[in-house]
């Protein structure tokens, strides 16, 4: 197999690609490692670089991770306060979903957001980018449910032994981010992309 076919986007793509999802996945990974503040922290570190690099080669800021590092802010600042780790996981949960909603509200108004965020470096049909809209709307709004279904089925004061490690609520959650959530994600966008060749201009 080719190394296009294997990856097949140009070097404005990956720009275009890291800017937008990197941070986030930087957070996820950090988080992991080194607890929920510090993914904050790479959050917001990241997110600068990611602004710089898209102002610089596109001439605007990416859209994401901006929204993200609010959002985790928000909710970061509520989980220190009331030091509720409870904040920071249902904040997933309410962004997949509103996202989702936000996404299908862009259908509807004939505004495609991923046309936007991804236009200058993808080129599809119209028709393309409203079936890859709906199809990541519907993959965040799935994602948004499985989230609250693993917050509340481990709790954050229990230990439970996962695989032979002694795993609380807390690090459960992180760990199904990290380990189920984010490369089932890069699977799907991956899968539709390849799907998106017959859409190509």
């Amino acid at each position: 197999m080719s190394r296009q076919r294997l990856y097949p986007f140009n070097a404005e793509q990956t720009v275009n690609i890291l800017s937008e999802f990197g941070p986030l996945v930087t957070m996820f990974i950090v988080n992991a490692m080194y607890g929920i503040n510090a993914g904050t922290w790479a959050l917001i570190t990241t997110t600068v670089f990611a602004i710089i690099a898209m102002i610089y080669m596109f001439g605007r800021p990416p859209v994401f991770p901006l929204i993200a590092s609010t959002v985790t802010i928000v909710f970061g600042a509520l989980t220190l306060i009331t030091h509720d780790p409870m904040w920071v996981q249902i904040k997933v949960t309410i962004f997949n979903a509103l996202f989702a909603a936000f996404l299908f509200l862009g259908l509807y108004l004939k505004r495609n957001f991923f046309e936007y965020v991804f236009g200058k470096t993808f080129r599809y049909t119209e028709k393309g980018w409203n079936s890859f809209t709906k199809s990541f709307a519907w993959f965040f709004l799935f994602t948004a449910l499985l989230n609250e279904a693993v917050r509340l089925y481990f709790k954050d004061d229990q230990v439970y032994n996962i695989l032979g490690h002694a795993m609380n609520g807390v690090d459960i959650w992180i760990a199904f981010k990290l380990f189920i959530v984010l490369p089932l994600s890069g699977l799907y966008a991956w899968v539709l992309t390849k799907l998106m060749s017959k859409h190509h201009l």
